[in-house]
């Protein structure tokens, strides 16, 4: 197989795994709470990403690494695993999952804001326009369509899931300033992330016993939410001939979730769903088409 058929191959495999989270979080949910969740997903991906660090021997690289890394990785737990999770758990609880799914979808758009905000880079007109775009499409799902009365299904409920998406895109400006290895840096984040939820689990109130199925649920997101769903990617990007080659597919994610969750979950699809989700997307290519033919080499 060629490296550019084998690179969409990974990419495929990574979207359609993300594709079935958001329908496996809401399933598993309803037989487990946010903490069980929180818990049992976050070692079920520590333990995928310590086996694939050992197959491809990078195990070993960790030992250099100095305190300063170290520091950086347990700062970075504290956002991803333990904060982002817990918040988009919750939100998940609160909402239906065809309408938590886009909402923390928007963490792209979220992701230029903050880079204005914290690394002082220059804010453009079509970012103005995309972030418009995309929040409107927030609005449109939150309400249900009904912008008049301006009505959300549940406002905790969309201020989390909208939060995690904000949780999300300071976890990567922060990751940027680490040069070290992707999978170690992920794989030191979940260890610390791991301490973090094992001792605020001790501490949760109101308990829930883990049932075999919310167990069996709680372990498949560890496994294609957290781990090994990430090195697909990873790898889908390392074999492509040209990053937009695979990253323009992940845009198929949220719309084929939207399938699984109709026919998993069995939500009935809202048309303002759909519609503020092409708004969300739309306001996502928007940006990068902006960075590319404005900012880039073709202009």
């Amino acid at each position: 197989m060629r490296s550019q058929s084998r690179a969409y191959f990974f990419a495929l495999a990574a979207i359609l795994c993300w594709s079935t989270v958001a329908s496996a979080f809401k399933l598993t949910l309803g037989e487990i709470g946010v903490g069980e969740l929180l818990l049992v997903s976050t070692w079920t991906s520590l333990a995928v990403l310590v086996l694939i660090a050992a197959a491809q021997k990078k195990l070993t690289a960790i030992r250099a690494w100095p305190s300063t890394e170290w520091r950086h990785s347990a700062l970075l737990g504290i956002l991803n695993p333990f904060l982002y999770y817990l918040v988009l758990f919750r939100a998940y609880d609160l909402l239906p999952a065809q309408e938590a799914q886009p909402l923390n979808y928007t963490w792209p758009i979220i992701l230029v804001l903050l880079s204005a905000l914290i690394l002082r880079q220059r804010l453009r007109w079509y970012s103005a326009i995309a972030m418009t775009a995309s929040f409107a499409g927030v609005i449109v799902i939150s309400t249900r369509g009904d912008l008049a009365s301006l009505k959300f299904t549940s406002v905790e409920g969309v201020v989390l899931a909208v939060g995690s998406s904000l949780l999300w895109a300071l976890y990567w400006i922060f990751n940027m300033r680490s040069g070290a290895e992707q999978i170690l840096k992920l794989m030191a984040n979940f260890i610390f992330g791991g301490i973090y939820v094992g001792i605020a689990y001790l501490f949760l109130p109101g308990k829930e016993p883990l049932t075999i199925i919310g167990t069996l649920g709680a372990m498949y997101v560890g496994v294609f939410e957290m781990g090994l769903t990430f090195v697909f990617w990873l790898q889908a990007l390392k074999l492509s001939s040209s990053t937009d080659r695979v990253s323009n597919l992940v845009y198929l994610s949220p719309f084929l979730s939207l399938i699984v969750i109709h026919f998993v979950v069995g939500e009935a699809i809202f048309l303002s769903t759909v519609t503020g989700l092409v708004l969300i997307v739309s306001g996502i290519i928007m940006q990068k088409g902006g960075e590319y033919w404005i900012d880039g080499e073709t202009v």
